[in-house]
């Protein structure tokens, strides 16, 4: 096969961005002009969801285009080896795989390439042996800087301007090295290049003058439809306590979180722009396939609730752009996953792959409905959906209780109708589908026969300091100060 032939392939995937942060897809306050362009050359999906909504198993079932029920990785825990990933299956046809910034691999190994050929390495949790990026801010004189992504703990959902500058901060820096590894690949074969951004994960903190780009007062307040408290599980509960956002609220505190976040955005949007304009320069632009995506949401005080680890639109639905050589402009409502992301890879690429995948290539996916599948955690703790264009069901084993969303005449996700009677019919083929797919699958933890299977119903501890997050590792304290601290982890 004539490798100049096969195009390169550009995946741009942020962290925590919600479906509805593209200003061309219908946010009037978000500026976004380069993804904007994006959307005006490729197809959009409007119903893109993630397979598990938290970063590790997302990721993991994105790269291995393997469910989560398959892989057993279905929580932020070790990734299980085995599985071959997209990476490994386009270098073994030729291509030159490149990764920059953060993955959130969390095998036993923690440089581990799992088929990337280069790294450049930066995880939000930074400070690890071999962070590329903190050694790149200690060279430039910034090793005074603890918290160069952000303070977390107590602050984790406080919005604050960035201790770094613009130029040294990490969405420059992935988009720097993505630069730098395109500059010095080999040009005799083609590239797969993932450039992976830490933001808009929180804490929200970007550099100034980004920080003033969105003002509180300009920010609606989050989504908290009347009775919004039936529509919240376990998991909601134990991020809102985890996370230091279940002892009262503050308009003005959601709105400036919105602010920020909206800024985190938009700064990644302009430095992506530096990325495509290096690739229009360079006539590699045209030849490349770019898909634009993210691992899940945000709830955003949506619900009153934050964080993800939830198959409520604001955290489950993804923004999901692809676009390159005989793409189809357009928007597309079909509902669609990262699960679909390797078999598209794969198609581009011009690769038969033998491994049986449950997703399916998005190139001219034609307008129909489907159906897609998530899951988080499992046992006692699993949360698992199931949604097609008019329903989504969802199904949460801590508090044995049901959800069920009409898409079509409350897509603002406002009413449970899972116990509407005049729903009924709705609800139980929903369940008996999700129940089904996963006995053929094999999958059997969840349930029992042909129903969910029963637990204890899980609680939160009724101590407001039970269960607080706390992520200050000894790394990040002076050294000369750390007999003054208690140790936090």
């Amino acid at each position: 096969m004539n490798m100049s032939k096969r195009p390169n392939i550009l995946l741009l995937f942020t962290d925590q961005q919600r479906y509805d942060t593209i200003g061309a897809l219908g946010n009037p306050l978000l500026k976004t002009p380069v993804l904007d362009r994006l959307v005006e050359r490729g197809v959009c999906f409007t119903n893109a969801y993630t397979p598990s909504p938290v970063c590790v198993p997302a990721r993991y079932a994105m790269l291995t285009g393997q469910s989560p029920h398959k892989t057993g990785c279905v929580n932020n825990q070790s990734m299980p080896s085995g599985y071959t990933s997209l990476m490994e299956v386009l270098a073994s046809c030729g291509y030159e795989t490149l990764g920059i910034g953060k993955m959130h691999f969390t095998f036993d190994d923690p440089r581990e390439m799992w088929g990337f050929q280069r790294r450049a390495f930066s995880e939000e949790v930074s400070g690890a042996p071999g962070d590329d990026f903190i050694a790149s801010l200690k060279e430039a004189g910034y090793q005074h800087v603890h918290d160069p992504h952000g303070v977390r703990s107590e602050m984790y959902y406080i919005p604050q301007p960035s201790q770094l500058p613009a130029k040294l901060h990490n969405t420059t820096w992935v988009v720097d090295q993505s630069i730098k590894f395109l500059e010095e690949r080999d040009r005799n074969r083609p590239f797969f290049l993932m450039t992976s951004f830490i933001k808009p994960h929180p804490p929200f903190e970007v550099p100034t003058p980004w920080n003033k780009l969105y003002r509180t007062h300009q920010m609606p307040l989050p989504k908290r439809p009347e009775g919004y408290e039936h529509l919240l599980t376990y998991h909601n509960h134990f991020q809102n306590r985890y996370k230091y956002r279940d002892q009262g609220t503050d308009a003005n505190l959601l709105r400036t979180m919105r602010a920020y976040y909206y800024a985190c955005i938009s700064f990644m949007d302009y430095n992506i722009g530096r990325l495509l304009d290096y690739l229009s320069e360079t006539g590699e632009l045209e030849n490349t396939l770019i898909i634009f995506t993210s691992d899940h949401g945000e709830l955003l005080g949506d619900y009153n609730s934050f964080g993800k680890r939830c198959f409520l639109d604001s955290a489950a639905r993804i923004p999901l752009i692809v676009c390159g050589p005989g793409v189809e402009p357009g928007l597309n409502s079909t509902p669609v996953s990262l699960l679909d992301v390797m078999p598209t890879c794969l198609e581009a690429a011009g690769v038969r792959w033998t491994n049986d995948l449950p997703g399916r290539s998005l190139l001219g996916m034609p307008e129909e409905d489907r159906t897609v599948y998530g899951q988080f955690s499992e046992g006692r703790e699993g949360l698992y959906m199931i949604v097609n264009r008019r329903w989504k069901y969802i199904y949460s084993a801590p508090d044995n209780k049901e959800l069920l969303f009409d898409r079509k005449n409350d897509p603002e996700e406002t009413r449970n109708r899972a116990y509407n009677p005049l729903y009924r019919e709705a609800a139980e083929r929903m369940r008996s589908q999700l129940i089904s797919y996963f006995q053929k699958e094999g999958y059997t933890k969840p349930l029992s026969g042909n129903s969910w299977r029963e637990y204890p119903p899980l609680s939160i501890p009724e101590d407001p300091d039970a269960l607080l997050l706390m992520q200050d590792p000894e790394w990040s304290l002076p050294v000369d100060l750390r007999d003054y601290y208690e140790p936090l982890v």
